[in-house]
């Protein structure tokens, strides 16, 4: 096989990839990330849970939003149907994969200094032995990144 033969086939599959991936966002355009975490509390231990994140991660994820590390969080809750559902997922939203996946050492750093206030000391040890409290409460299941989308109106063309 020629040289221009196997460059022609290579820009021939990127021309279809390409078009198909924009085919596929006819419908919608491409909105921001959310990063959201599921839990399953242990029995009886809801309330208590709710208390620690009301105490403990509420001022934190407000000091992101408002520092601009984060566009927004929400709390989560719904009736489990099995053992393995969760009942409890927290979710922070990000203008970007980019942003919710790739480590930044100024973000770190940023949210470092929120956690020192929170916990009123910069030794990451002695805060993941406040924090350790909540293990108890409940289960880590996952964490799963859902791209928000928009759907154009009826008939409207793509840009």
């Amino acid at each position: 096989m020629n040289v221009a033969r196997v460059v022609g086939s290579a820009v021939t599959g990127v021309l279809l990839l390409a078009a198909g991936s924009a085919r596929a966002q006819e419908h919608y355009t491409e909105g921001p990330v959310w990063e959201c975490s599921a839990y399953r509390t242990e029995p009886d231990q809801f309330n208590a849970y709710m208390k620690w994140l009301r105490n403990q991660f509420i001022p934190t994820a407000q000091e992101a939003k408002k520092q601009g590390l984060v566009l927004d969080t929400k709390i989560f809750v719904q009736t489990p149907r099995e053992p393995t559902d969760w009942d409890v997922s927290i979710c922070s939203l990000y203008p970007s994969f980019g942003k919710a996946l790739d480590y930044d050492k100024g973000d770190d750093d940023r949210y470092k200094a929120i956690a020192a206030k929170q916990y009123k000391t910069p030794d990451e040890d002695k805060q993941r032995e406040q924090m350790k409290p909540r293990l108890a409460l409940r289960k880590f299941l996952g964490t799963s990144f859902l791209r928000e989308v928009n759907l154009r109106p009826p008939g409207a063309a793509p840009k």
